[in-house]
């Protein structure tokens, strides 16, 4: 199934995407998507048994995040091996980690708002997956048992902020840099998560193209290390890293401006796409 968040007025309601239309599930007594993945095979089967029912099409209708406001958002740096090198950073023996704020995240369609108080910000097309079940000291064998699906993220960057310290938090997090969606598509609709074509184009243009297999710490081993400090929750979402190519990298840097549209596509979840707009 295909997860969305969308606006009725200013109301936030979940619903399933079927093909070009929406079939909201609020009537099935599933408030969000939040509570479909907390309530667990339950909440899925009757999502699943209301996803029958009549839509309204997509086309007109504005989509939130799939889960607007996430538990936590984590992130891994230098994930991939060609990104690491275009950083003149070492390859990682652990997972490089920081994380992002609920405040930064937006759907597709709403705009990336470039701070006026930063001069080069970037963006960074990623693999995200969702926690479903929970848990601490969880053994990276047992990662489907814990994930309940996946989406398009980018990684907003504010490169001026991000580099002034060893600390990435804080070049990562400004309002709207946590663009994720269109849909959480739940596991059982992708056979290898690790054999995923990415990419992102701006205005047309790609600037990034890899694969998943290309991951340096895959979602076995995020998971098992993760869960070894902290608990997870369900509706977490694991940013897992990008490719090269990123703006930094270009000479001149390719920093995003107003005006731009920014397109990322992990292969089978759909085009997450953001028009770029100063503050």
């Amino acid at each position: 199934m295909r997860f969305v968040t969308y606006y009725d007025q200013q109301t936030a309601l979940p619903g399933i995407l079927r093909g070009d239309l929406i079939v909201p599930l609020h009537d099935a007594g599933l408030p969000s998507v939040l509570s479909i993945v907390e309530g667990g095979p339950a909440a899925l089967a009757r999502a699943r048994a209301a996803s029958e029912g009549p839509g309204f099409p997509l086309a007109g209708v504005r989509l939130a995040a799939p889960i607007p406001r996430p538990p936590k958002i984590i992130c891994v740096g230098l994930n991939y091996r060609d990104h690491a090198i275009e950083s003149k950073m070492e390859i990682p023996k652990v997972p490089t980690i920081f994380t992002k704020f609920p405040t930064a995240v937006i759907g597709s369609g709403d705009n990336i708002v470039l701070p006026k108080n930063s001069a080069k910000p970037d963006y960074e097309a990623e693999f995200a997956f969702v926690i479903g079940r929970g848990g601490r000291y969880i053994a990276g064998e047992n990662w489907r048992d814990h994930v309940f699906g996946y989406m398009n993220l980018n990684d907003v960057s504010a490169r001026d902020y991000q580099l002034a310290t060893s600390q990435w938090t804080i070049g990562k997090t400004f309002d709207t840099f946590a663009p994720m969606g269109p849909c959480l598509v739940t596991a059982d609709e992708v056979a290898d998560p690790h054999n995923l074509d990415i990419s992102l184009t701006v205005n047309g243009e790609t600037l990034q193209h890899s694969n998943t297999r290309e991951l340096i710490f895959n979602i076995p081993a995020l998971l098992e290390y993760l869960s070894s400090v902290f608990t997870l929750e369900p509706g977490d979402v694991v940013s897992t890293g990008t490719p090269s190519g990123v703006g930094f990298s270009y000479d001149p840097p390719k920093w995003l401006k107003a005006g731009d549209e920014v397109v990322v596509r992990v292969e089978g979840l759909g085009e997450l796409r953001n028009s770029v707009i100063a503050e």
